[in-house]
């Protein structure tokens, strides 16, 4: 197991989001799910047997899933981050995790999903351009990412050899 796990509370739909996500990601699977008894009805009104928690990895990275009511929901302070090596790669995750997801939430490659979790779906070299210390290079290349909402990876990489 790993040190740092994140634990993502759901209303919920902590089992439906974990089998999209792992649908989603190779390398990926669905590990021990546990169920509220009847303390869990008693305590959190959820019902005996519904699912509490779900163990998951995405990639190799561990998740947790937690169906812990309406309580908490889910906002841009923490996303994830998804770094792809082609623009097909770039497209596949965006589809997959924007399909259904908060369209107005979508800019410079973040994207909420359909269950409000935010991701941010970059191009791998991204980093290296924008600290580039050639700043022209870096400053157009910031330029280019603050008009789009999925990056096009060949639009960046014009932006920086071009500044």
């Amino acid at each position: 197991m790993k040190r740092i796990t994140p634990c993502l509370w759901f209303d919920d739909r902590a089992e439906e989001a974990a089998r999209l996500y792992t649908s989603i990601f190779r390398n990926s699977k669905i590990g021990r799910v546990t169920r509220y008894g009847k303390e869990g009805r008693e305590i959190h009104g959820r019902p005996e047997g519904s699912v509490m928690t779900v163990e998951f990895e995405l990639d190799g990275q561990p998740f947790t899933a937690l169906n812990g009511g309406p309580a908490f929901t889910f906002n841009e302070a923490v996303s994830f981050q998804v770094h792809c090596e082609t623009q097909e790669e770039l497209d596949y995750y965006w589809e997959k995790l924007s399909d259904g997801g908060d369209e107005r939430a979508q800019q410079c490659g973040w994207l909420k999903d359909r269950y409000g979790v935010s991701w941010q779906i970059v191009p791998a070299m991204l980093p290296a351009m924008l600290t580039d210390p050639h700043s022209a290079k870096s400053q157009n290349v910031m330029k280019a990412l603050l008009g789009m909402k999925k990056l096009d990876v060949a639009a960046l990489e014009d932006a920086y050899e071009n500044p």
